[in-house]
């Protein structure tokens, strides 16, 4: 029989022997990777975005008022959530902007804890939804430890005084300076983190024109570098490099512009040119968010049930946004009819029991994109039947989508062309419906058709 000492001796030997120490064992160090990532994490072309304002989802302005809406934000027919800033914030010259971030590793104990958000990026990829969190690269508050460390992260005037960023009126806040490597490798260590001990899926990046393109380029392939994971990169911005930096999605205010101009009294043709002129740049296997509202629209402009005049009119504008081939975006309080501004200063609760019509409308809509392909296809021809009206037809393989919207709060008349008549499927009511060249909508209307 061997002695454990014996035994003792040969553990030693075969740990010498692979170049271990066997006293001192190598501790582990750095963010580990929390959970099982999510293995579908949706490309750009399948991805429907909940954007969510803690600080309206729920009473509590919290990660846990997060969690006990998924079921809600899962009914939309949504698959990511994006989360605004939890980092914690800054005090020193603070308006309460989630934007002014103090740490970059830290949650904001006014919306939880890192249990809270590993509680709700597991129980949302229980539901099939990924998470991405809102990144603020451009700058950091005023009490940021780095201000003291490290000034020379800062831009400076030539006095050596730290200053807002340019162009700005954002005195919350200070410009970070990106020619400092160290001060790149920080935040990018920051963001690795989150993936990984928070297991979330991606990041929406603020202010992404502001921030040069060599740094979100070396930020994004560090992310796609860590082995066996997944992301969904969005920029908020328009520059043409963003998709060559590894972004997957940009923001399409060219299409929200001219939604608005539309509903206003401008010729549907306008919508058509706006998106014929985003689509014909976007590079293959990329997208651009498409959206009628957002949290600093609802904040500084107004809700949709205000710009697009009404509930009828807010319905009709997300069916032109929803079904126009690009990625669509909802935002928190949308889809009941939140009326006037919703701040995200402070805190401003969603009335979720209001307009159930309207939010069964989006449940319904959304429902259709998800099961047609057709609906996400950017193979569709555009017919010009009258200003008043947008008249798609969508098609994807076997699946043949038709759309009208009428644009306006007053009946149209419009004569169909041959080849959209014929007995077709209204998705909406599920009844097949005889379609005559004579074709009448009311007020803001809308109609979706299967054509086979």
């Amino acid at each position: 029989m061997i002695s454990k000492f014996t035994l003792f001796l040969l553990l030693l030997c075969s740990c010498w022997a692979c170049g271990e120490d066997p006293i001192n064992p190598p501790t582990t160090t750095g963010p580990q990777q929390y959970g099982t990532p999510l293995s579908n994490v949706p490309d750009p072309d399948k991805a429907t975005i909940y954007e969510v304002n803690l600080r309206a989802q729920s009473s509590e302005g919290n990660l846990q008022g997060v969690i006990s809406k998924l079921q809600h934000i899962k009914s939309l027919g949504t698959n990511v959530i994006w989360l605004m800033p939890i980092y914690e914030q800054g005090i020193l010259n603070s308006v309460g902007s989630p934007y002014c971030i103090k740490d970059y590793q830290k949650i904001d104990p006014e919306y939880g804890t890192l249990a809270d958000l590993r509680a709700l990026t597991d129980q949302a990829h229980s539901l099939g939804m990924a998470v991405i969190l809102d990144w603020v690269a451009n700058h950091t508050a005023w009490d940021h430890s780095w201000i003291n460390t490290h000034p020379e992260w800062y831009t400076q005037n030539s006095s050596g005084q730290i200053i807002i960023p340019p162009g700005t009126n954002w005195n919350d806040v200070a410009d970070l300076n990106f020619e400092q490597s160290s001060m790149r490798k920080e935040q990018i260590d920051a963001m690795k983190y989150w993936a990984l001990e928070a297991n979330i899926d991606g990041f929406r990046c603020d202010y992404a024109d502001g921030v040069p393109f060599d740094f979100w380029n070396e930020a994004i392939s560090s992310l796609r570098a860590i082995p066996k994971r997944d992301f969904l990169m969005l920029a908020e911005g328009t520059r043409s490099d963003h998709y060559q930096a590894g972004f997957d999605l940009t923001y399409s205010w060219n299409y929200y512009t001219a939604l608005k101009n539309v509903w206003a009294s401008a010729s549907s043709q306008t919508l058509t040119t706006a998106h014929q002129a985003e689509i014909t740049a976007i590079p293959n296997g990329k997208g651009k968010v498409r959206f009628t509202t957002n949290h600093d629209q609802s904040a500084w402009e107004a809700s949709p049930m205000t710009l697009f005049n009404g509930k009828n009119g807010a319905i009709a504008a997300s069916v032109a946004n929803l079904f126009s081939g690009g990625t669509p975006l909802l935002y928190t309080g949308q889809e009941v009819g939140k009326t006037g501004t919703t701040p995200f200063f402070s805190n401003s609760t969603i009335n979720w029991s209001a307009n159930a019509d309207m939010l069964e409308a989006y449940q319904k809509i959304y429902s259709i994109y998800n099961n047609y392909p057709a609906a996400r296809s950017n193979n569709f021809s555009i017919y010009q039947l009258s200003n008043d009206l947008i008249c798609w037809k969508k098609v994807n393989g076997s699946s043949t989508l038709l759309i009208l919207i009428n644009v306006r709060n007053s009946s149209i008349s419009v004569t169909l062309p041959p080849v959209l008549t014929g007995e077709l499927k209204n998705l909406i009511t599920n009844q097949i419906e005889s379609v005559s060249s004579s074709f009448t909508l009311a007020p803001y209307n809308y109609r979706i058709y299967q054509m086979n």
